[in-house]
């Protein structure tokens, strides 16, 4: 995983939600996630893998990922979450540039990243999606979704967000 896309993801996060973000060394996906017909992981199974390392005096646990993700009813999925629980997961697979045949990009790869972590963070911690379409927690099915966001909270999702991190022990 590049180091300077994990650092700026933990730098956005904490400058948006005022979390202190940790980044700790990875984990193996597992073996069992790997789905050979579809060439996919199955984010449901990491998720439940990430339960393992979540503790009592952790906010969250984001695992973030170069691998392709899914959900058993969607094609593809850019990051899935426990609503309002600890665990989420994230794939850099679909939000690079390349995988749309176009130039590499850091610029727009880190600000997709942004987004798509800010909105899996605001799941774990009980919000969900959003109608306007440039809230953060607006749902992405395509990545132009994803780029017409905004990487922030819409008013009153913000407000919901503030108050979900209020009430943390």
């Amino acid at each position: 995983m590049d180091q300077e896309i994990l650092n700026h993801i933990a730098e956005r996060i904490s400058l948006r939600s005022g979390l202190n973000c940790k980044i700790s060394p990875g984990t193996k996906i597992p073996r069992q996630a790997y789905n050979k017909t579809r060439r996919q992981y199955n984010s449901k199974l990491i998720l439940k893998r990430l339960q393992k390392y979540c503790t009592r005096d952790m906010t969250a646990l984001m695992a973030i990922t170069q691998i392709d993700l899914y959900v058993p009813i969607l094609k593809y999925v850019f990051g899935v979450s426990e609503i309002a629980g600890q665990c989420s997961v994230v794939s850099l697979h679909r939000l690079s540039p390349c995988f749309y045949n176009q130039p590499p990009n850091q610029k727009i790869l880190m600000e997709r990243a942004e987004k798509t972590t800010l909105h899996e963070l605001g799941h774990t911690l009980g919000l969900t999606h959003c109608r306007d379409r440039q809230c953060v927690m607006c749902s992405s099915y395509h990545i132009e979704d994803t780029d017409f966001k905004k990487p922030a909270f819409c008013p009153t999702c913000f407000e919901l967000f503030k108050w979900y991190i209020e009430k943390m022990p």
